[in-house]
């Protein structure tokens, strides 16, 4: 008889959004008059860009032509779209990469889960918390951890709390691990990483040969000018991190596919007999076989990001998502609520009015104000008492948000 992998059984109710969206269809169901905005999901909600749409319909008919017709691509992605990221993106910030440390993909979430193919489940672990689902539920499910306790948090995975307290500033591990997950602008909280507090964790890595993985999915919202977008930017780091960048939030590729994992040559980890391995060799095997690459018109949209007028109207995009966090931010704030990110990111990460649980405010919010968003303690157990808004939607629906949010529990 098969047997099923157990180690999907040990994983906590369902996964976060889906639980959100039975309860949001729950509701809807039940009010169908009712006006619901959705500020949960960070989904976007703009068109792509006019030049990124044209190069994805020049690409569709290059696949009808004889001459320009492409079968399968490289695993790695075409090396026009590596090099104009490398040019457009790394370069500016003084970072030097190889052709050869890109790979093109479907989705950093993927990426993110899939990287686990190529380490050992004797691995420990390090995870923030709150932190994106992804990371610590694709670890469960490997089989790397236990059972998990009352909190929440699984025997085997070493958290990192970050909360309030800290500043949501996660301190280093009291105890030696192997893999640390790290993730800025940060989801779910929206805060950033200083040089200096990466640095912090760059030196961690190097000391106890430790590799760490960077999601920097929302670099491109950051706005202050001291603040990394990249883990590269600090001396050291392509000796011990692999970084996961998206297409999705930054140009709208949520429902088009596009991604890329740089995996630096210089980063490696031992066999079990103590010889040192290449991880950029372990990850093209890796994806050789279990990947056949981004679709061809895909790849032709994401280059066109990086055009001229392509990044300038992404920039136009992207603004208008910030000033409706500003929005966000500000509205709430003056209504008393206690609100963090919002600056260099796209979440406002908020503290529950009254003391409430993050579910509670979720259910409160969602009846009384008929708006959505992503209770905190879906993200872990320090994310208890918070609760996550995107600002990924049309400016109206934004506006009246704020509005009935501030009229529920303005001061």
């Amino acid at each position: 008889m098969a047997r099923i992998n157990d180690n999907y059984l040990k994983l906590k109710a369902g996964y976060l959004f889906p639980e959100i969206g039975r309860r949001v269809k729950e509701f809807t169901n039940a009010n169908p008059d009712a006006q619901v905005i959705r500020l949960g999901i960070g989904d976007v909600t703009r068109p792509l860009a006019p030049a990124v749409l044209k190069a994805l319909h020049d690409g569709v008919d290059d696949l009808g032509r004889g001459d320009t017709f492409h079968g399968y691509g490289p695993e790695q992605g075409y090396e026009w779209l590596i090099d104009t990221i490398i040019d457009k993106s790394y370069k500016p910030l003084g970072v030097d990469l190889q052709k050869s440390e890109v790979f093109i993909s479907d989705g950093s979430k993927c990426d993110c889960a899939n990287i686990l193919d190529i380490f050992d489940l004797s691995n420990k672990v390090a995870i923030c918390d709150p932190v994106y689902p992804v990371y610590n539920d694709t670890n469960v499910m490997v089989g790397r951890t236990g059972e998990a306790d009352d909190k929440g948090y699984y025997e085997g995975i070493v958290y990192l709390p970050c909360t309030e307290e800290n500043n949501f500033t996660p301190d280093l591990p009291s105890e030696k691990v192997d893999i640390i997950y790290l993730c800025y602008p940060n989801n779910p909280t929206g805060t950033v990483a200083s040089r200096e507090e990466l640095k912090k964790w760059v030196d961690y890595a190097r000391a106890n040969d430790a590799v760490i993985f960077y999601d920097a999915a929302y670099e491109a919202f950051i706005t202050e000018d001291d603040i990394p977008h990249s883990i590269y930017e600090i001396e050291g780091a392509k000796e011990c991190a692999i970084e996961f960048r998206s297409f999705s939030k930054t140009a709208g590729f949520t429902g088009v596919r596009c991604a890329l994992t740089v995996v630096p040559e210089a980063v490696t980890a031992t066999t079990a007999k103590g010889e040192k391995v290449a991880l950029n060799k372990l990850w093209n095997r890796r994806q050789c076989t279990k990947f056949n690459g981004v679709s061809y018109p895909v790849q032709r949209a994401a280059q066109a990001v990086y055009s001229d007028e392509g990044w300038k109207q992404t920039r136009e995009i992207i603004d208008y998502y910030m000033e409706n966090a500003r929005i966000i931010r500000e509205g709430l704030s003056a209504a008393g609520i206690t609100c963090y990110g919002g600056v260099n990111s796209p979440y406002i990460w908020l503290k529950t009015p009254e003391g409430m649980s993050s579910w509670d405010f979720f259910d409160k919010l969602l009846k009384e104000c008929h708006v959505v968003g992503t209770p905190g303690s879906g993200f872990g157990p320090s994310g208890e008492g918070y609760f996550r808004l995107s600002a990924f939607g049309d400016r109206e629906n934004i506006e009246t948000a704020v509005s009935r949010i501030k009229e529920k529990w303005g001061k």
